[in-house]
């Protein structure tokens, strides 16, 4: 946990979660005693999943916040109908493309988003770890936007 504390400064929370996905990749090996150092293998790992949470971080700060997209002046100028009709398009492409994600993924995003639950809260209900829970919503904002995207 100290090396993801060092590692990761601004995001010094999720070491427990980050100890615990080591944990797991290493009980996931096949054949342990193929390594022939394990200390240093254990490091590799820990680096990895360090690197991957660490770009889930910088994809969440670069994110566009949906409160941030209603505050544009050119949304305020449309005619409310025209809006209303948008809005309703927006919506079912929406919902067509959560309809294609893996059914544990739809579920995260779910639970989080429509029932405002939090990521141990939908951990606990999906018995996945938090960490899973972000990579769920991370490949789902990535594929919600690119579908969405092709209609822009």
């Amino acid at each position: 946990m100290a090396f993801f504390q060092r590692r990761l400064k601004g995001s010094g929370g999720y070491a427990p979660d980050l100890a615990q996905e080591v944990y797991l990749r290493m009980l996931r090996l096949n054949d342990a005693e193929a390594i022939r150092d394990p200390e240093a293998y254990l490091f590799t790992v820990a680096g990895n999943i360090a690197k991957e949470q660490a770009v889930l971080v910088r994809r969440a700060r670069s994110s566009v916040e949906v409160d941030q997209a209603m505050d544009e002046p050119q949304l305020h100028d449309l005619p409310m109908f025209e809006h209303e009709l948008d809005a309703q398009t927006r919506v079912q492409r929406l919902r067509e493309a959560l309809a294609q994600l893996p059914p544990k993924c739809q579920a995260a995003v779910i639970l989080q988003y429509r029932h405002g639950l939090g990521q141990r809260e939908v951990a606990e209900q999906l018995g996945i770890s938090t960490h899973m829970v972000k990579k769920y919503v991370a490949q789902a904002l990535v594929h919600c936007r690119r579908r969405l995207s092709r209609f822009a």
